[in-house]
């Protein structure tokens, strides 16, 4: 059996013994997990040498095991139980994909507590189980670290306090730099930066802002009331972290692709209809930003926009200004073998 497999195994069988109030017996683990009395002998043997306090109690002639609080009482009266602890020390790996955000150091210092609180052996175990479940972090955006750490400080100091910011803001899209009086609302984390959103009274209206563009900010005396009506969800209307109305998308993809598209949520507005030819037609409502024609492109001749217009224009355009980066043809050729065989949709503008 794969290693990795022993472990989820055995954390399973800790989070059975520690739900269990009044204990559990070995044949009740053995059905519960799916596997031989056998096994949950040896697995019970295994946890305790890595310094789990597994204690077995006799109930009217039968064996149960359960989980002694003792030891770790203070974590536990503060509401957290041992193997919450323990769930919460093995998904370090999974907030990595926080690396290089100001928050990054503070949860640092959060495990770092927690693995005090834990023995040495039961760290050994747990260090394990990372193995077997990991996450892939976005690309980071680099950044001026001290300036982010400073600049996210003031931003949370002002949103928690209604205090309204001046600040100096680079456009990526203008390519200008301007001076902004802003009431700060909120800050978003996606796809690897944090993100304002705040209230542009010169514009009248919610704008959002990169943090890392943002290069000098005040927090100002003059306070602000809330907003009346914030989305829920932040960049509701995007495959990406943007802002705007909402339109109707209509994407026909090949065969090909269609089951990798089909066991996705793309977006929960989406709605998926298979065809008889095995191609998928999906419907979204989303905003028409760089990040939904970004992951149209990304499906290459596998997709066709069938509407609207106006953006399967631009796809089109966007294919075409591509092109021209390899023509004329230069020293090397694909074979034209290659594409023999594949379904490749032709893009059509319809109405």
């Amino acid at each position: 059996m794969p290693r990795g497999a022993e472990v989820v195994r055995q954390w399973n069988l800790l989070r059975a013994i520690d739900a269990a109030r009044n204990g559990i017996t070995v044949a009740e683990l053995a059905k519960q997990v799916g596997v031989t009395k056998r096994t949950i002998w040896r697995d019970l043997v295994a946890l305790q040498e890595a310094g789990f306090p597994l204690v077995d109690e006799k109930d009217q002639g039968t064996t149960r095991w359960r989980m002694s609080r003792e030891g770790f009482k203070s974590l536990i009266d503060r509401g957290l139980s041992l193997t919450q602890l323990c769930a919460l020390y093995f998904s370090r790996s999974l907030v990595e994909v926080l690396a290089g955000t100001p928050f990054h150091e503070e949860l640092k210092e959060v495990f770092d507590q927690f693995e005090q609180a834990l023995p040495a052996r039961m760290r050994a175990f747990l260090d394990r189980l990372p193995g077997v479940l990991k996450a892939k972090p976005f690309p980071a955006k680099r950044h001026d670290e001290a300036r982010q750490h400073e600049t996210i400080a003031r931003l949370l100091d002002a949103t928690l306090h209604r205090r309204r910011v001046a600040m100096r803001y680079h456009s990526f899209s203008s390519q200008q730099t301007k001076d902004y009086t802003v009431d700060p609302y909120r800050i978003v984390y996606a796809e690897g930066g944090l993100y304002l959103f705040a209230y542009v009274p010169e514009y009248g209206q919610v704008r959002t802002f990169a943090t890392e563009r943002i290069e000098t900010l005040a927090v100002l005396e003059e306070s602000f009331e809330g907003p009346k009506e914030l989305e829920a969800e932040a960049f509701p209307h995007s495959l990406g972290a943007h802002t705007g109305p909402p339109q109707r998308i209509e994407l026909e993809f090949a065969a090909r692709v269609a089951p990798y598209v089909k066991e996705r949520r793309w977006h929960p507005s989406q709605k998926i209809a298979m065809q008889a030819d095995g191609s998928l037609r999906m419907s979204l409502r989303v905003c028409d930003d760089w990040s939904l024609r970004s992951w149209i492109l990304g499906f290459g001749p596998f997709v066709r926009v069938a509407s609207p217009a106006a953006l399967a224009e631009e796809i089109l355009d966007e294919l075409e200004a591509a092109r021209t980066l390899y023509a004329p043809r230069m020293e090397f050729e694909l074979p034209t073998t290659m594409f023999e065989g594949q379904p490749i949709l032709p893009f059509r503008v319809t109405g």
